[in-house]
């Protein structure tokens, strides 16, 4: 059975495709009455494949929406997603609409769970990160019903509508301009690739441009955790004492790129001359520094904000007519640690 995606998905649709009656479905996802294992089983994975999820509101609600967007982010801890939420708030205060916040911690099963949730209580529109999720997480966005825009990441199809920057371009783009100011031992410092699938689209950009120069990365280095200026003066050390011979070093995130220029300053390395780095993100903490760290700015309270106005125009009118994939564009900023030449 194909279900029409403007037509939210019911008991009937459970019923239809798990081969019981609607009324041992509901017993089922109410989890009430006396069912079988083998029934219960039937009709949980049909609810799971179809991307079902039941109705939360109660009585005379019950077909409505309620003015709720939930938006879904891997962190509140990284400092980027809170200029996200930002950008999102400026345009919903406006109005009608909330947001309401859930955090999966880059896990894809708590995806699933928490995206569960939210759309029991039948949400006007969902902001979530990322284009990569799990099957049963894709399916629930895709039978919703509601307008759904996918934030931070172009290099992937979306759902339905997508909001970011390409990351992979993003990586090349950096590639290019260090090779540009003549660095050629370059070392790399970064999360685990398998939690953070922009983190590794840019670093797969980034090796590409620089393999077409003939440049090879001649050390990397990836942690998981909250990314702290401690990670990064602690992984830089380590990294410099195995290769002192490193000229440059790129991080995946401005904060343990910090925390890198903190440890060469404290070394006294000259930067850019002996040693250049590069973080991403052109987070705000960056003003505060010594030396004023190269970086990409990753159009975070813009994403935020183009997201929500996509929301708010489809709840407004369904058949409005809007780009399905806006892409922005990250600038380099060479800052005091870049530019060599």
């Amino acid at each position: 059975m194909t279900n029409d995606a403007s037509r939210p998905l019911t008991l009937r649709d459970v019923s239809e495709a798990s081969g019981v009656s609607e009324m041992t479905v509901s017993r089922v996802l109410r989890n009430r009455g006396d069912v079988s294992q083998a029934t219960r089983e039937k009709v949980l994975e049909a609810a799971k494949t179809l991307g079902y999820v039941p109705n939360k509101i109660a009585g005379a609600l019950a077909s409505q929406r309620v003015n709720l967007v939930a938006v879904i982010i891997p962190s509140l801890r990284n400092m980027v997603f809170p200029e996200v939420m930002s950008g999102i708030s400026s345009v919903l205060e406006e109005t009608e609409l909330q947001p309401v916040v859930g955090v999966t911690d880059y896990m894809p099963e708590k995806e699933e769970r928490v995206l569960y949730e939210m759309l029991s209580w039948r949400p006007s529109g969902v902001i979530i990160a990322g284009l990569e999720h799990t099957d049963a997480a894709r399916a629930m966005l895709q039978a919703s019903g509601i307008p759904v825009v996918e934030i931070m990441d172009t290099d992937g199809k979306a759902i339905d509508s997508a909001v970011g920057i390409s990351h992979r371009r993003a990586g090349r783009e950096m590639a290019k301009a260090i090779i540009k100011q003549g660095y050629e031992r370059i070392g790399f410092m970064g999360t685990k690739m398998p939690l953070d699938h922009r983190a590794r689209k840019r670093f797969e950009g980034f090796t590409e441009a620089l393999a077409k120069e003939g440049v090879e990365v001649v050390d990397q280095e990836f942690y998981s955790g909250g990314s702290a200026l401690a990670k990064g003066r602690e992984m830089t050390d380590a990294m410099l004492s195995r290769d002192p011979d490193i000229d440059f070093l790129y991080y995946s995130n401005d904060m343990i790129a910090a925390g890198g220029l903190l440890h060469l300053l404290d070394q006294g390395i000259d930067i850019p001359g002996q040693v250049g780095l590069a973080g991403f993100n052109g987070v705000e903490l960056l003003q505060g520094l010594p030396r004023q760290l190269a970086t990409m700015d990753a159009c975070r309270t813009e994403i935020g904000t183009r997201a929500a106005q996509i929301i708010a125009t489809r709840v407004e009118n369904p058949d409005a007519e809007l780009d399905k994939l806006v892409e922005l564009t990250p600038k380099i900023a060479y800052g005091d640690t870049l530019k060599r030449r």
